[in-house]
């Protein structure tokens, strides 16, 4: 197979909530796509509740931010965690995240750069999706194909070819530069491209059950978003009101013949009176990444690449993270802008993240087994709670979400010396280059974030427009550089250079007080290729001056 021409530059399959991400942000820079996905219509089981800061501010890029928080859960819930080992007692301790509200009156009182720009937000993953889905249909430049299911691929570094079926229509065969599979767990992109999961620990079977309950019961202790009991279930409050689901492992040697609710209510130490069960789901819990992340012009992201427990909603957001990276690359392909190294750096930023979130996953529900086991051993209320205690840390991680660090890239220009300090609870105002850019409020109000162009954005300074200089190089190879002139003490106070170049992801790519010497290496490597000479056009030139 020799493969062309294309009826897309991009082939997504899985719309939820990463796949759709991935095939807006592309339309945002003007690149087609292709959006299949089997299920004729959202699930109506929530799955995932959570995104966090960090996923909010990539919202916010695409305009959604607002949206998804007017149909998640209102700003003035809390976020806690509730250990109990029964909701016929008291709760061991209880684990506070404030409520957006909260965060929000707590971002506003400092602008030094170490508080983002939104705070997380409780949405049903059914929900996000459903959202998601409707922006991708009203996009003219997405084609979504639901109720089609993937059933072959053939590549070659052309491109791919791609066999869609439907029971209506039949089969389709679709060709593509690139194809990503965002199709989750049980991706089917990745078993068809032989690429392996590398799990650590074993699996676990969980029965999950969506119902609605107005049974005070249920909040006999007060609200809370997630209470886990010592008996092994994961209570979780979708809507602050009547919509609940219940997780709890089912061993293999219990085929759970009788009513799942049953085994809750038991496992929970009370009896409530259920409205309405909407949906049971069984589950497969388990820890792994992908071996790699690509294979020629196919890509995994999301739960196709990394699959996690649902504990401490590192799944969604790790995915969502992925969605963001690979889109401007890939478009930058399709462009004809980038080197071979741009795409080569997705796997290579990326993976290390997932291990890293594994890892905290696993430290979550490590902790979750230990507190069942030791109730279970009559360990006293006190030792319960000073061994949470040791874990609050859990709920209290704005480095985890906003401190990742693509230091080792091929498309970042390396600094000497040593990069500032990581901290788990806090963001790290810095611009050293791999990190996330401060986000600062401008004297006027505005956020310097929603001022970044759709590329790299060329953040200037020095008050003598030595941006120009930086950006007219970078349009001869036709690299996407806006060149935004700031002037704001805010800004000065914590971005540390006159110059800083940071990418459509909001990560430094380059930073110093004059235009580098080698300022033709630096766009090459930031690029991902070498000395490519391009025609100069003008270079788009906005200005904020608080």
């Amino acid at each position: 197979m020799t493969l062309v021409a294309s009826d897309t530059p991009v082939l997504i399959a899985g719309a939820g909530p990463v796949g759709a991400t991935l095939a807006l942000d592309l339309a945002r820079l003007d690149i087609r796509s292709v959006l299949v996905e089997r299920s004729p219509r959202p699930s109506i089981h929530p799955k995932m509740d959570y995104l966090n800061g960090r996923s909010m501010e990539l919202f916010r890029r695409l305009g959604l931010a607002d949206t998804i928080r007017e149909r998640g859960v209102g700003p003035e819930h809390s976020l806690d965690f509730l250990w109990t080992r029964g909701l016929d007692e008291d709760p061991v301790l209880v684990w506070h995240q404030p409520s957006v509200e909260q965060m929000r009156r707590r971002f506003a009182a400092v602008n030094d750069g170490t508080a983002p720009i939104e705070p997380y937000q409780r949405i049903p993953g059914s929900a996000l999706e459903e959202l998601l889905r409707e922006q991708a249909r009203e996009n003219p430049l997405i084609e979504v194909l639901e109720g089609w299911t993937l059933t072959g691929v053939e590549w070659d570094p052309g491109g791919v070819r791609v066999t869609v079926a439907n029971q209506e229509y039949g089969v389709r065969a679709i060709t593509a530069r690139f194809l990503v599979g965002c199709d989750g767990a049980r991706s089917t992109v990745r078993r068809l491209m032989d690429i392996p999961m590398q799990d650590v620990g074993e699996s676990t079977t969980y029965c999950s059950i969506y119902f609605r309950s107005g049974d005070p019961v249920l909040r006999r202790h007060g609200r809370g978003f997630l209470t886990l009991a010592a008996m092994g279930v994961t209570l979780v409050s979708r809507d602050e009101d009547r919509l609940w689901t219940a997780s709890t492992p089912v061993p293999p040697s219990d085929p759970l013949y009788r009513n799942p609710l049953d085994l809750v209510q038991e496992r929970l130490g009370v009896t409530f009176h259920v409205d309405e069960t909407i949906s049971v789901k069984y589950w497969e819990g388990s820890l792994g990444v992908a071996a790699n992340y690509r294979r020629g012009p196919v890509f995994l992201a999301g739960d196709a690449a990394h699959r996690f427990y649902p504990a401490g909603g590192h799944g969604v957001n790790t995915g969502i993270g992925d969605a963001v990276d690979l889109a401007w690359k890939l478009a930058g392909t399709v462009d004809g802008w980038a080197g071979p190294a741009l795409l080569d750096s997705y796997e290579l930023e990326r993976r290390p993240v997932a291990l890293f979130n594994r890892e905290l996953c696993s430290d979550l529900v490590e902790t979750t087994r230990r507190f069942g086991r030791l109730a279970a051993a009559g360990v006293s209320r006190a030792q319960l709670a000073g061994l949470l205690e040791q874990e609050v840390h859990h709920v209290d991680n704005l480095g985890v979400h906003f401190g990742q660090r693509y230091n080792a890239s091929p498309v970042i220009w390396p600094e000497a010396g040593e990069p500032p300090p990581w901290r788990w609870q806090a963001i790290t105002a810095s611009t050293w280059p791999g990190g996330r850019a401060p986000s600062v409020r401008l004297r006027n109000g505005s956020q310097l974030f929603d001022l970044l162009g759709p590329g790299y954005t060329i953040v200037d300074q020095s008050g003598r427009g030595l941006g120009d200089e930086f950006a007219l190089a970078a349009d001869r190879r036709q690299v996407p550089i806006a060149h935004l002139v700031v002037d704001d003490d805010a800004v000065r106070a914590c971005w540390e250079r006159d110059l800083v170049l940071v990418r459509p992801d909001h990560c430094v790519a380059w930073r110093g007080d004059q235009p580098p010497a080698e300022v033709n290496e630096v766009i090459d490597r930031i690029a991902g290729h070498r000395g490519i000479s391009r025609r100069l056009t003008e270079v788009p030139r906005v200005c904020a001056r608080g």
